[in-house]
């Protein structure tokens, strides 16, 4: 070890954005747990690109007793997972909270409805803002396509949030969604499901979050039939 300048991250007011990540070139910081961490100090230049992207000031440079940096190691690192997107390690996964306008047709097309990103639930982080009191929509992700008017019935008004039971790791997603519901004061949970036998697998999901975070949060089940009509409501 030597002594040298490295990033340190202040825990306490990282809110897990991941814009850090975007930035660091060397790939030494991921988001793990909801907080930014250097995963090797071989990885970090100790340069502090990444100081000016982070809202929260929750990174600084420090000199301490650190690993030498090696730029042969970091750079065979970011070959292997270059676009990593697990846990807000991409730019497709930056947290957003986008206006939403009044639901409206123009030219035959209603005006999309979507708040949030990202969507897809293994994605999604629990400390993002629009979670504060939010009415949840947890939906297949087959729904929106097998339903025309999935924006102005089910998103308008709701955090969106989508997954697939049958492809996505369940534990994954029940650890995701407790982490939520512990989080944040979530009004109340919709689900959208398919008539699909494994889709069921959404209500599982929520009841065991819902277990888990031993919050009585009300929950709403939604049928949709493959031809598009809704079968339960």
């Amino acid at each position: 070890m030597v002594t040298r300048k490295i990033i340190d991250i202040d825990e306490t007011l990282c809110n897990g954005c991941g814009q850090c990540v975007i930035e660091c070139a060397e790939g030494a910081i991921e988001i793990r747990n909801g907080k930014a961490k250097v995963i090797s100090d071989s990885f970090c230049d100790g340069l502090g690109v990444c100081l000016g992207t982070c809202p929260t000031g929750a990174l600084r440079i420090m000199e301490r007793h650190a690993d030498p940096f090696d730029a042969k190691a970091a750079e065979a690192h970011h070959a292997i997972e270059p676009t990593k997107c697990i846990g807000l390690a991409c730019p497709s996964s930056f947290n957003r909270k986008m206006p939403v306008p009044k639901t409206e047709i123009k030219g035959g097309r209603q005006t999309p409805q979507l708040s949030n990103w990202p969507v897809q639930l293994r994605l999604a982080h629990p400390n993002a803002p629009y979670f504060k009191g939010a009415h949840l929509l947890l939906a297949a992700d087959c729904s929106a396509f097998a339903y025309a008017n999935m924006h102005g019935d089910f998103i308008k008004g709701r955090i969106a949030l989508i997954a697939c039971p049958k492809l996505d790791e369940a534990q994954q997603s029940i650890e995701k969604l407790t982490e939520i519901l512990n989080l944040n004061n979530i009004e109340d949970i919709t689900v959208v499901r398919m008539e699909v036998p494994c889709c069921s697998g959404l209500n599982m999901i929520v009841r065991k979050a819902l277990e888990l975070s031993k919050k009585n949060v009300p929950v709403k089940t939604v049928t949709i039939g493959t031809n598009g009509d809704i079968l339960m409501d």
